[in-house]
């Protein structure tokens, strides 16, 4: 699968090819499609700070542990009495209180709850310090390059603060759409835990005025000013727009609309035709031909005056040699508009094939010489 920060490079699109964004109030921005590719970039690697947009990371370390079957959403989260100590946004936890996974996602998504996503940071990686060790090495792995947590929840600590840039929260947010499970959280607009006994409202007002908005989530503090990770998907195309340092939370709205208006008028999806892989054959192998695929089989996205001139070449061999390993590459798919080459996508084996055995080839020559 490719990961955000290679897909990136997969669409280049020329400055001058598109109209201008116009006039953004933030000090940095970043519009990417949700399966990572770049489309557009304003001052995107200034180091800034997120704020509450850090819980972007907190949410997908939390996903990830989900899928790995490490949590359930039933699995009950302890507040410590550090958990329960964070300022700013919260529900107020009480030591030695519990809360579902479950809540306490819907806590850290809908209500931005700083003690929520220190406990379940603490759950997860025993300490909080450990648990800001995995969000840097997995920044790392996603690419990012302008990215230090200091803590999961973006608030500023003694001396020290976390510090991101567009483009590193854009690659995060990509990463953890990719479990769309989030976006029954993040898509909340209000709601209540507790039994229902405490109420929780999104703090991304763009829910209710923007159509086709998912989430992600939003982020404030004096130091950093207002921030977003707005998530939104229209007839199939998904986006992301990222908004770091507006000065005033309409200047943020005002951003995060322009970027993704920019980007549903001007690119569309496309995916490859579903017949265009057929089976490879195999040599000396146990089964006859092996599934060549898209090494990332999601839909990828092309300006939209560029897609009815869309044409696609494949280049693979006549025949591959066993054995074959799951997940080899094969070859590449290029996608072209006029001479302008707009996608290159690697093509590798669906599953693997093992060569044949002396055992095998013997019955195999056997069969041949008895006709």
């Amino acid at each position: 699968m490719i990961c955000a920060a290679v897909l990136c490079g997969l669409l280049t699109v020329p400055a001058a090819a598109l109209p201008e964004m116009g006039t953004l109030y933030a000090k940095s921005a970043a519009l990417y499609a949700d399966n990572g590719q770049e489309l557009y970039t304003y001052h995107a690697d200034e180091p800034l700070q997120p704020a509450s947009v850090t819980k972007i990371m907190t949410m997908l370390l939390a996903m990830e542990a989900l899928e790995r079957g490490e949590v359930t959403l039933d699995t009950l989260i302890t507040g410590s009495e550090y958990a329960c100590s964070m300022g700013g946004t919260q529900i107020w936890l009480e030591p030695g209180e519990q809360l579902t996974l479950d809540e306490m996602l819907k806590a850290v998504a809908v209500g931005s709850a700083n003690d929520c996503a220190v406990a379940i940071a603490e759950h997860l990686a025993g300490t909080e310090a450990a648990f800001v060790e995995r969000m840097n090495t997995r920044a790392v792995e996603l690419g990012c390059t302008n990215t230090q947590f200091i803590n999961a929840n973006g608030l500023d600590g003694i001396g020290q603060k976390t510090m991101t840039s567009a483009r590193d929260i854009a690659l995060i947010s990509c990463e953890l759409l990719r479990h769309p499970k989030i976006l029954d959280y993040t898509g909340i607009w209000m709601d209540s835990i507790r039994g229902g006994k405490f109420a929780l409202a999104n703090t991304n007002k763009m829910l209710k005025s923007y159509q086709g908005l998912t989430g992600l989530k939003t982020g404030y503090i004096r130091e950093a000013g207002f921030c977003i990770s707005a998530s939104a998907e229209r007839e199939g195309l998904g986006l992301v727009a990222v908004v770091m340092a507006a000065p005033t939370k309409e200047n943020r709205m005002a951003d995060a609309t322009a970027l993704l208006n920019y980007g549903f008028a001007n690119f569309t999806s496309y995916t490859p035709p579903a017949d265009l892989l057929q089976p490879l054959p195999v040599t000396r192998g146990q089964a006859d031909t092996v599934q060549p695929v898209l090494q990332d089989s999601r839909t990828f996205v092309v300006e939209k005056e560029k897609a009815a001139q869309l044409e696609t070449q494949l280049d693979l061999p006549e025949a591959v040699k066993a054995p074959v390993a799951k997940g080899q590459p094969l070859g590449q798919l290029t996608v072209t508009s006029g001479s302008e080459i707009l996608l290159t996508v690697p093509v590798v084996a669906a599953e693997g094939v093992e060569a044949l055995g002396l055992k095998d080839l013997f019955f195999s020559l056997w069969g041949c010489l008895l006709g």
